[in-house]
């Protein structure tokens, strides 16, 4: 695509940064030339500008590995081996690497990001489709996930976490703020949450879940060892922990709130060790069943 000079004034830029476009490239040129010049240049806000302003490009480029100061591509980027950015990461489409990401500030990509090792970014995390990461995931920043979301060890977000679709963590989800999914959360092992933790549908861990305050889910709840809280937990049907259910002192414990009364028994159990203190709704039906071998393998 190529960028005439009347195409972006057209923008409206700011007067410094249109002079500066004019004395380095006249009447235009190439839209992913005109990027790498402005972050060559130093000028990185003036290249995400552009970015912002004339959306995603239909270019793919190739490469062996990454280290830079900063990187704007309007494209989709494919990197063999990892990326080293000191500054930040903005990708108009698509961003896929054989390796990890090390991202000094801000890393956002309008579409997929996949990278086949871990990912660190000490800024904000941003992403228009799904993030899939082989190893872990560290934000410094908040994280947010237009599309799906799948981690294979732990995720550590230290902002607000969200995501569109279904969140799947292989081992540990800890995070600084609240954490909100549109539909399905499972952890390997524990998860843990600052703030509020909600999701659509269901939330499901091998281990703990924890949150701060308020713990909600469209569906049912389940943990491997505790379900606690430091505000009210609200489930859509059952509620299963291998441990305890605890909820904030002076809150209560809801299960089957989409569930009719009559059916409690059946799509509305909470299991548990011990009655939860605080109950309100829901099925008391004790210690969640054993699993049988025949059981665990169906």
């Amino acid at each position: 695509m190529h960028l005439t000079r009347s195409f972006v004034r057209a923008k409206r830029p700011c007067t410094d940064g249109f002079r500066w476009f004019v004395r380095q490239f006249g009447e235009g040129g190439h839209y992913q030339e005109l990027l790498d010049t402005m972050v060559a240049a130093g000028r990185v806000g003036d290249a995400c500008w552009l970015l912002e302003q004339f959306g995603p490009s239909s270019e793919v480029r190739e490469v062996d590995a990454i280290e830079a100061d900063a990187i704007v591509f309007a494209g989709t980027l494919h990197v063999r081996r990892g990326i080293d950015v000191n500054g930040i990461i903005r990708i108009g489409h698509s961003l896929h690497t054989g390796g990890g990401v090390r991202v000094g500030g801000d890393l956002a990509v309008g579409g997929d990001l996949r990278a086949g090792a871990s990912v660190r970014a000490e800024g904000n995390l941003e992403v228009g489709g799904d993030l899939r990461v082989a190893w872990g995931v560290d934000c410094a920043g908040r994280l947010h996930a237009a599309g799906g979301l799948r981690v294979g060890w732990d995720l550590r977000c230290a902002g607000r976490l969200s995501v569109t679709e279904n969140a799947l963590v292989g081992l540990d989800l800890d995070a600084g703020d609240e954490v909100c999914c549109d539909r399905e959360l499972q952890a390997g092992r524990d998860i843990v949450v600052a703030e509020g933790l909600r999701a659509g549908y269901g939330i499901s861990a091998g281990g703990s879940i924890r949150a701060g305050m308020h713990l909600e889910a469209g569906r049912g709840i389940k943990a491997g060892e505790e379900i606690v809280a430091g505000g009210a937990i609200r489930a859509g049907e059952s509620l299963s922990a291998g441990v305890a259910i605890r909820a904030g002192s002076g809150y209560g414990i809801f299960a089957g709130l989409d569930v009719a009364r009559e059916d409690w028994a059946s799509s509305a159990r909470v299991n548990a060790p011990q009655r939860p203190e605080g109950l309100i709704s829901g099925c008391w039906a004790g210690p969640a069943p054993l699993r049988t071998a025949g059981q665990a393998a169906s």
